[in-house]
């Protein structure tokens, strides 16, 4: 009797070797793993319990609030405070909610993100394959003009607008944030860039390819974890900027977190905390979205090009 024995296919081969990678699964707790799970739920209990507050007084009507019990469910839950913070919250003499700042920060954030990253790449890009004339002392000027405090640059700044005529404008803020992001961009795509095989730019360059070939069709492809990792940083940085807004945007284009102070710092009347709480949640949501969609990419962007130099 012949007996045939199919080899294993590649899929078979896959998953063993990642079993294998993996080790095996710990069939009893350890002391340092229960140490381990110990400071992981306490650390995520720490962050998460103003969170949980914030919530639950935003849920709950001021009779509820005024009794003290912060850590109880809504009794009797309400979003009312939800639509108020969005619709109808006054902003000094306004009474329009959130809703404005809250279009006027997506008109101020594409853009400056967008432009930011772009600026980044490009300089990276040219920093780290082409070897351009006077780059390191480029790159220099860039990271010392990082870490200087903006504050520094306000004045200069305010002039520089006002003579451009952008100032108090969506431009004009959008310009702001460009030229304060673009030293980080840069640093983290040339040390991205830096990682990559030189490989790649070389068959590139024999094939014929140019400066924006290469770049549009070789690099930006390549860079996924790494355009990751600027987006979070920059809708992080844009979407909570409070100084830059008040400055340079003006009253018309106030960005949410200027409208939120307005209306968390106001003296008069009563202080509606479930209000306050759900403006404030309001204004959280879009970056907190936006790290959560994409946590895992902003991990392998970090280990993958971040840093190394």
């Amino acid at each position: 009797m012949n007996v045939s024995v199919s080899a294993p296919n590649s899929a078979t081969i896959a998953a063993s070797a990642v079993q294998l990678a993996r080790g095996r699964k710990p069939h009893r707790l350890t002391a340092g793993r229960i140490g381990l799970y110990a400071f992981l739920i306490t650390a995520a209990i720490f962050f998460l319990l103003p969170a949980y507050v914030m919530l639950m007084t935003s849920l709950k009507p001021m009779d509820e609030i005024r009794d003290g019990a912060i850590f109880a469910f809504p009794r009797t839950l309400t979003f009312e405070a939800w639509w108020a913070a969005w619709s109808s919250a006054c902003t000094g003499l306004n009474c329009n909610g959130i809703s404005v700042g809250f279009w006027n920060s997506i008109k101020i954030l594409v853009p400056s993100v967008f432009f930011s990253i772009a600026a980044g790449a490009l300089n990276g890009y040219a920093m780290s394959f082409w070897r351009v004339k006077g780059a390191n002392l480029l790159f220099a000027a860039l990271l010392f003009g990082a870490f200087i405090p903006y504050q520094v640059f306000m004045y200069p700044l305010v002039i520089m607008s006002a003579t451009l005529g952008v100032y108090n404008s969506i431009a004009g803020i959008v310009i702001v944030h460009t030229i304060f992001g673009m030293p980080l961009m840069t640093l983290l795509f040339r040390n991205y860039y830096a990682g990559l095989p030189i490989e790649l730019f070389k068959a590139a360059r024999i094939d014929g390819a140019g400066f924006w070939r290469i770049f549009f069709w070789v690099m930006l492809p390549t860079s996924t974890p790494i355009i990751i990792v600027a987006v979070i940083l920059q809708v992080t940085g844009i979407w909570n900027d409070f100084m830059l807004g008040l400055i340079f945007a003006g009253r018309e284009n106030q960005p949410m977190t200027v409208q939120l102070n307005n209306i968390v710092n106001s003296v008069t009347g009563e202080r509606v905390y479930n209000l306050n709480m759900a403006a404030t949640i309001l204004t959280a949501a879009v970056p907190l979205l936006c790290y959560f969609l994409s946590g895992r990419w902003f991990v392998r962007g970090i280990a993958a090009g971040a840093i190394k130099g």
